[in-house]
């Protein structure tokens, strides 16, 4: 046991520098795949390759659903002309997000991947109360309701109810592809195209599942202290 305690107290403490400095672990934005003028066939083959639909073609361009998009880099790896990627800046949201939040999450039929990401800011690496983020159980106290999955069929009323009862000024965070577009879930008989169908979404984290880091940025989007990366 005196291992241990003598090991902690030599290793210090280890908290993501993020967002006071540079982050070495990756993963503040995958980014995702770049649109724009190509040869047909280059089209063609982007769109084969894609498991989720996140390709298609108008007026002889490529063009991007970032939404759909869950990095797995098939297009980047598989063709013989890989896909680009891009990043851009979005507005930033009021002053009143500026200060503490307190966020309420839905597991909206999540597969427990997202979820899983989401658990992890609470921990001390990325520490999202010294930032002043705060998880709440209740609505009646939220100012961020941050959804995860796909929004099925079971999960419209609950998330509804959970949005109406919030008090204004209020924000959605989608996070996970499944939440922003329904993924390889959706649409289908269970679920639609995520959270988008039913709530006004202020942010997005695109990835299946988005790194914790990707998620911290998304809630300091919504609390206007970041600029967001478009994702199409």
């Amino acid at each position: 046991m005196s291992q241990w305690v003598l090991r902690g107290l030599s290793t210090g403490i280890k908290s993501t520098a993020y967002p006071f400095g540079d982050e070495t672990a990756p993963g503040v934005s995958p980014g995702i795949p770049a649109g724009g003028l190509r040869p047909a066939q280059e089209i063609r083959d982007l769109v084969d390759v894609c498991p989720t639909g996140v390709f298609g073609e108008a007026d002889h361009s490529l063009v991007v659903n970032g939404r759909r998009c869950i990095h797995c880099f098939r297009c980047v790896r598989g063709p013989a002309t890989p896909a680009g990627w891009s990043e851009g800046p979005l507005p930033a949201f009021d002053r009143p997000f500026a200060r503490s939040l307190h966020i309420l999450v839905v597991d909206a039929g999540d597969c427990g991947a997202c979820l899983n990401e989401v658990r992890q800011l609470s921990g001390p690496y990325y520490n999202l109360h010294r930032l002043g983020f705060f998880i709440t159980p209740t609505p009646r106290e939220a100012d961020v309701l941050l959804v995860v999955g796909p929004v099925t069929d079971h999960m419209r009323e609950p998330l509804q109810k959970a949005w109406d009862a919030m008090p204004r000024p209020k924000r959605v965070l989608a996070v996970g592809a499944c939440a922003l577009s329904g993924s390889v879930f959706g649409p289908s008989f269970i679920c639609g195209t995520g959270v988008r169908d039913l709530l006004p979404v202020d942010a997005e984290v695109p990835g299946q599942p988005p790194p914790p880091l990707a998620i911290l940025h998304g809630l300091l989007v919504i609390a206007g202290r970041k600029q967001s990366v478009s994702h199409g």
